[in-house]
C-alpha cells in the first residue's frame, strides 16, 4: 500500500496561492500549480509584502521591483497570469485584522475552491520557520473564515463582495496527508520558476541546487504515493 494518497484534484476549479513573499511558491508548489494550469484549473497568486528586506547588500528601494519582476517571470513559466503583490512590509508582517481583511477581501474577488499557503508551524523540515511565513499562515486560516461571514467586514458585503465558503486548504511545508501527482514537464516548471528568482538565489550563497532540491523532493514525495514525481501537501477541510 501507498504510504500517501494521491489528492483527488477533479473538483477544484480554482485555487487561491497565499504566501508572503516572492519565491515562497517557488519551494515545489509551483510545480503543483505547473499540473493544474495546463488542467485548465484557474489559479491566482496573493503574495503579501513585496520580499523587499530579503537582500542584505541591496536597498529595499531597489529589491521590490527587482523581486517583483522576478515572481511574474516564474509566474509565466508555470502558467499564472493572476498576480498580485502587496505591500505589507517584508520581515515585519503581523496576523492582525488589517491582515486579515485584505486576504478575506482577496478570497471573496476570486471566489478560490481551495486555499494554498506555506506551513505556519515554527519547526520545520528545514529549520525554524520565517515569522512571516507564520503570520502569512495564521492570517489565511483565520480570513478564510472571515470572508465566508457576511457579518464580518460588512463593508466589502457592501461594496458586492458577498460571503464565500473555501472548501479545502493546502499548506505546503508541512507533515503532509496527501501527495499531488506531477509529471517530468511539471517537475522542470518548477524548478525554473524557482531559477527565475536569480538575483535573489544569488545573494543566499549556501542555497541549495534547484534543480536537484525540487527533484529531491518530488521523487521522495513520489515514492511515497506510487508515482514517479509528487508534492506533499497537507489537505485541512475548511
Amino acid at each position: 500500500m501507498n504510504e500517501l494518497p494521491l489528492l483527488d484534484d477533479e473538483d477544484i476549479s480554482r485555487v487561491l496561492c497565499i504566501v508572503a513573499h516572492p519565491d515562497d511558491m517557488e519551494y515545489g508548489a509551483s510545480a503543483a500549480v505547473a499540473k493544474w494550469a495546463r488542467a485548465g484549473k484557474q489559479i491566482s497568486y496573493l503574495l503579501l509584502t513585496r520580499g523587499e528586506a530579503g537582500i542584505r547588500g541591496m536597498h529595499p528601494d531597489e529589491v521590490a521591483p527587482l523581486r517583483a519582476a522576478e515572481q511574474r517571470e516564474a509566474c509565466t513559466i508555470v502558467g499564472v497570469d493572476d498576480l498580485e503583490i502587496l505591500d505589507f512590509p517584508d520581515g515585519l508582517l503581523e496576523a492582525d485584522l488589517e491582515l486579515r481583511r485584505a486576504i478575506a477581501r482577496k478570497i471573496r474577488q476570486f471566489r478560490p475552491d481551495a486555499v494554498m499557503v506555506t506551513t505556519w508551524r515554527l519547526e520545520t523540515p528545514w529549520g525554524l520557520n520565517h515569522v512571516d511565513h507564520r503570520n502569512a499562515g495564521v492570517a489565511t486560516i483565520d480570513a478564510i473564515r472571515d470572508a465566508d461571514n457576511p457579518w464580518l467586514f460588512t463593508d466589502l458585503e457592501e461594496s458586492g463582495l458577498g460571503a464565500w465558503k473555501t472548501g479545502r486548504l493546502l499548506v505546503n511545508g508541512a507533515e503532509p496527508t496527501h501527495a499531488v501527482a506531477l509529471d517530468a514537464d511539471d517537475v522542470d516548471k518548477g524548478v525554473r520558476s524557482l531559477e527565475a528568482h536569480r538575483v535573489y538565489l544569488e545573494a543566499l550563497t549556501d542555497h541549495p541546487v534547484p534543480r536537484e532540491m525540487i527533484t529531491g523532493i518530488t521523487s521522495e514525495t513520489g515514492a511515497r504515493a506510487g508515482v514517479e514525481y509528487a508534492l506533499p501537501v497537507q489537505v485541512i477541510s475548511m
